[in-house]
């Protein structure tokens, strides 16, 4: 039986690790030891941040929606209650981009909430 040499896989592993970790500070990117460890590190928080990104991107459209309807003498929880109340069915998303983007109709749609709240 022929003798296997293993150089050609370990440096191919090797090599896919080193490409990966491209971008690392310090050995992290050219030790293979070192960067193996701080890659697998660096998939654990990308799992995890892919999660926590949609939770963060809700506060901030919340927190927009709030500022945009306090300017016109509502609290967040009365608008989404009133939002439910009048039908509207709308995204938070949805919500705050109008509310950035285009106050005038953001402001029709508080006239209507705030009617179905009277």
């Amino acid at each position: 039986m022929a003798r296997v040499k293993r150089g050609v896989t370990t440096h191919a592993r090797h090599k896919k690790v080193l490409d990966a970790s491209k971008g690392f500070v310090g050995r992290s990117s050219t030790n293979y030891r070192i960067a193996l460890q701080r890659l697998e590190k660096s998939l654990q928080y990308a799992y995890r941040d892919r999660r926590v990104k949609k939770r963060e991107f809700r506060g901030l459209w919340i927190q927009r929606i709030n500022a945009a309807v306090r300017e016109h003498g509502l609290t967040y929880s009365r608008f989404i209650a009133g939002l439910k109340t009048a039908g509207i069915e709308m995204d938070r998303k949805v919500l705050a981009a109008i509310a950035f983007d285009d106050p005038a109709s953001f402001a029709e749609v508080v006239k209507k909430v705030q009617a179905a709240l009277a």
